[in-house]
Formats: C-alpha cells, sequence, structure tokens
C-alpha cells in the first residue's frame, strides 16, 4: 500500500484518503473488529480498539511515523514498501535493570533516575524488529513478552505494564521490598490466568532479556583514578592513598562499600542493535544514499570536518555505514531544581551523526553512555571517567566490531567509529580539552591575542576586545572610548 500520505498535513485530502484506506485494510485483515491494534503516536500499537476510535486517535495523535511494516495490520515485512523518512525508535534504547543497593544514597537516586529515563521509549522498539541474527535469542524474548497479553482479554501486555510499573518505581524512588509487595498485591486482583512477575526480581529479568548490561567502575572519591586495569585489585588509591572502601566513625574499612562507583554503559552492543531493525539500518546510511548534496550545509556530512576524515582515511569513509559521533556532557542535579544544593551528577551522551537531521538529537537516538555520580563535579578529571568509553572508541577505529549483523541489507560488516566533535558549555570546554578557560588568555579563538582586563572592584575579568572582529564599517568601530581605545 502507498504510504506517503503518512508524511502530509492532517488536514490534506492525500492524508484523509490515505488513512481510510488503511482503516479499511486493516478491518479486513482483522480477526475481531472491534480490537485492531491502534498505530497512533500515543498507543503505538499496544491497545486495541475499534475503527472509529482509532481514527480518532490518529487525528489527535498522528500516525506512528516509526510503524513501516504494518505487520500488526495484515501486511508481511517483506512486501511491505521501505520509508527512508519514516521515524523509527532505535533498538540501543534499553532499559537498564536497577542495580544491587549503592554504598551512597544519592549515587543510588542517579541510578534510579537514568533507569527512569531509559524505559520511557523502549516499549516501541520492539514493533520496528524485522529480522535477526542468531545472537538475538534474548531479544527474540523481549519480543514475545511484548506481544504477550497481560492476562486474557486485557488492552496491556506484560511489557507495557512492566515498564509502567519500574518507571513509576524509578520516579518515586520505591525499595525492591516495597516493589514486590506491590507486584504481589496487583497479581491477587487480577484474574488467575495473568502473567505479572510475582517479586522484585523476575521483574526485572523481564526487562533484562534485551540483554544490554552495564558495568560499575569503583572510583577513588577524589577523582584520583578508576579501580579497573591494573588498579582493579588495589585497595587503596595510588596517589592520594585514600582507602578504596568507606570508614565507619571509628575508622575501620567497610569492605565492598564503595564511597563513590561509575555507571558505564558499554557502547558496542548498544551500536550492534541499532543495526537490527531494518528500518533503523536503512537510516543509518541516510547521510550517503539520501542526502542533499548541493553545496549548502544542511547535515553534519557537508561539514569540511566530516569529508576531511573521509579524505584522508578512505576505507572508513568508503563504509557509509561507519559511525561518526558527537559526544555531549555537563552536570545536572537529578533531585531538584533548588539552586541551594550542590549535588552535581554528570552524565555522559554520544549523539549519532549518521541519521537524518530531524532525528539525530532525538532523545531515543541520544545514548546515554556513562554516568559519573556526584556529589561534586569532576572537574578537570573528568578524563579519568571517560577512560572505559574512551578505550572502547579506540578499539572502533583501530581494530572495528567484525561479524555485525545488518538487517536492512541482511549481511554482516565490520563496524568502525570515530569520535568527530564535542557538545558542552564553556567550564566544561576547559575539563575536556585541558585549556585555559578563564584569566587573561581564555579567548581558544585568540589566545595569547586576547584582550582582558581586570576589574578591581568587582574582582572580575572583562573582555573588550571581540570589536575589532565587527565588519569594517560597522558603527562601533567609530565608537573607541566605549571600548577602552582597543
Amino acid at each position: 500500500m502507498d504510504k506517503t500520505w503518512i508524511l502530509q498535513d492532517m488536514d490534506s485530502l492525500a492524508f484523509e484518503m490515505g488513512l481510510e484506506n488503511f482503516l479499511i485494510y486493516a478491518e479486513e485483515n482483522s480477526d475481531d473488529r472491534n480490537k485492531i491494534p491502534c498505530p497512533c503516536g500515543r498507543c503505538a500499537n499496544f491497545k486495541k480498539f475499534s475503527i472509529k476510535i482509532i481514527r480518532g486517535h490518529i487525528y489527535h495523535n498522528g500516525f506512528c511515523l516509526g510503524y513501516v511494516y504494518w505487520v500488526w495490520h495484515g501486511e508481511t515485512a517483506s512486501t511491505g514498501p521501505k520509508s527512508s523518512s519514516a521515524s523509527c525508535p532505535p533498538e540501543e534504547q534499553a532499559p537498564d535493570p536497577p542495580p544491587e543497593q549503592a554504598s551512597d544514597k544519592a549515587s543510588e537516586q542517579d541510578q534510579e533516575h537514568v533507569a527512569a529515563l531509559e524505559t520511557v521509549d523502549v516499549c516501541e522498539a520492539v514493533y520496528n524488529s524485522g529480522q535477526y541474527d542468531n545472537d538475538s535469542y534474548q531479544f527474540r524474548r523481549f519480543v514475545a513478552d511484548a506481544e504477550q497479553l497481560l492476562y486474557e482479554g486485557s488492552d496491556c501486555t506484560k511489557l507495557e505494564s512492566m515498564l509502567k510499573l519500574h518507571n513509576w518505581k524509578s520516579r518515586f524512588g520505591i525499595t525492591d521490598s516495597a516493589f514486590t509487595d506491590l507486584l504481589s498485591l496487583d497479581g491477587s486482583l487480577l484474574p488467575k490466568d495473568n502473567v505479572l512477575p510475582s517479586n522484585a526480581y523476575e521483574a526485572k529479568k523481564t526487562l533484562y532479556n534485551l540483554g544490554l548490561e552495564y558495568i560499575k567502575f569503583h572510583s577513588c572519591p577524589s577523582d584520583c583514578v578508576l579501580y579497573r586495569g591494573v588498579h582493579a585489585d588495589a585497595t587503596k588509591c595510588p596517589k592520594c592513598r585514600l582507602s578504596r572502601w568507606k570508614l565507619t566513625k571509628k575508622g575501620e574499612e567497610r569492605v565492598n562499600l564503595p564511597p563513590k562507583v561509575m555507571w558505564y554503559f558499554p557502547i558496542i552492543p548498544r551500536f550492534k542493535r541499532m543495526f537490527k531493525s531494518p528500518s533503523t539500518a536503512e537510516l543509518m546510511c541516510w547521510h550517503a544514499q539520501q542526502r542533499t548534496q548541493d553545496g549548502k550545509m544542511r547535515h553534519p556530512a557537508d561539514f569540511p570536518s566530516w569529508k576531511n576524515i573521509d579524505y584522508r582515511w578512505p576505507s572508513f569513509g568508503s563504509e557509509p555505514r561507519n559511525l561518526c559521533l558527537a559526544l555531549s556532557e555537563d552536570g545536572v542535579n537529578p533531585h531538584n531544581n533548588c539552586l541551594s544544593n550542590r549535588y552535581s551528577c554528570w552524565p555522559v551522551i554520544l549523539v549519532t551523526y549518521n541519521l537524518p537531521p530531524w532525528l539525530c538529537m532525538k532523545r531515543k537516538f541520544m545514548m546515554l553512555s556513562i554516568l559519573v555520580p556526584g556529589p561534586h563535579e569532576p572537574g578537570n578529571n573528568i578524563d579519568i571517567y571517560l577512560q572505559p568509553m574512551i578505550d572502547d572508541l579506540k578499539k572502533l577505529w583501530e581494530e572495528g566490531k567484525p561479524i555485525v549483523y545488518d538487517a536492512y541489507n541482511k549481511s554482516f560488516f565490520t563496524l568502525k567509529a570515530v569520535l568527530m566533535w564535542t557538545i558542552n558549555d564553556f567550564p566544561t570546554y576547559g575539563n575536556l580539552s585541558g585549556c585555559v578557560n578563564k584569566g587573561y588568555k581564555c579567548c581558544p579563538v585568540c589566545g595569547d591575542d586576547t584582550v582582558a582586563k581586570y576589574l578591581t572592584h568587582s574582582r572580575k575579568m572583562c573582555y573588550q576586545g571581540h570589536r575589532r572582529y565587527l565588519p569594517l564599517h560597522h558603527p562601533y568601530r567609530r565608537q573607541k572610548a566605549a571600548f577602552n581605545g582597543q
């Protein structure tokens, strides 16, 4: 069926006629005309309604653009047309199983907030999956839970109910014991044939079938070193000599209870997951196959830095599926918006620029890779926490990841990646680059030629030399007194 109407304005005649043809097609291929999966942007085929209700939902919420193959309405994935401009949820957004009880209460709350953020869009991921390789057993189990009803006649699936409950648990910081009691209570109120897990452990296993894990690294409370590699078995920091474990009031070590823990979400398995969906794998080559190349900057691939990498390393640029990434990080307060609370947690986000420009910065395509807990910012020691991700990026650049399955082309290839840009504010720029970002020579462009003046009374630095970058005939050029004659 023609699907171009999905991208039309909902007030247009093309959209109206296309929608009516779809509803007729869905009704003819349904077993129960009163229980047809609703493909609107909110229901995403999880809930089932009659044609009349579905029509209203689509006009109110829009059609789910990621729904490329209408497999829930009688169409097979092998015969359905491909839509390159459709938005489709990624496979890499994975709900992270809540960790064991953390040593620091603030760190535990950080992890709960991350779980809440990453479980919002995961419901959509299973519906854009076409074919999988032989290593996707766990993910197929995940898909099975997405198709299994909570009980016979229910409008909610097992996976959907688990995600909603986990999101609620993370949002309000509910303990595992309280969550187990809630599951037991809900199970007693549902019909006897329900498949709701009976405890928190079984609920975690349901989400863990996605197969995307995390790694916890103990770190020095002074941000000196991560206890990994040669320092994996150390009990004291090799630099500041602080103990690896928390100390009691009497100065005794509480073994296996670290004062600070960093979470790392391995990026290579998540990159592989992006290519397991045919529609997402097709979009990963959008910059090379469907980008308008007219000399204008419409996409990061039009920038000279992108072209320079393709020119200097032809083997990398010849494979359009190789990833070009950007890294973004900043400090956030996950607990409240009160500025008096000085707690600072640092998430590190990776952005994939192979995608179309309208999808690059969508939350479901932004990959949380590192979470540095507080309460204090790492400052110039942020490089300590970037080590695991840098190792994976170096491996992807130098060796690549072989035998990555591309579900769109139905073939295997070696995946490589390069980190091209960083996105951050000016203080974080100084922490990442090691450059001076305050004082008399803080400008990264001017360097030693920075025009700076110290204001004695306000005790601040003032920078007025930017007037020299104005156009030649700008009126400010004639106002030397206002700019201290510089």
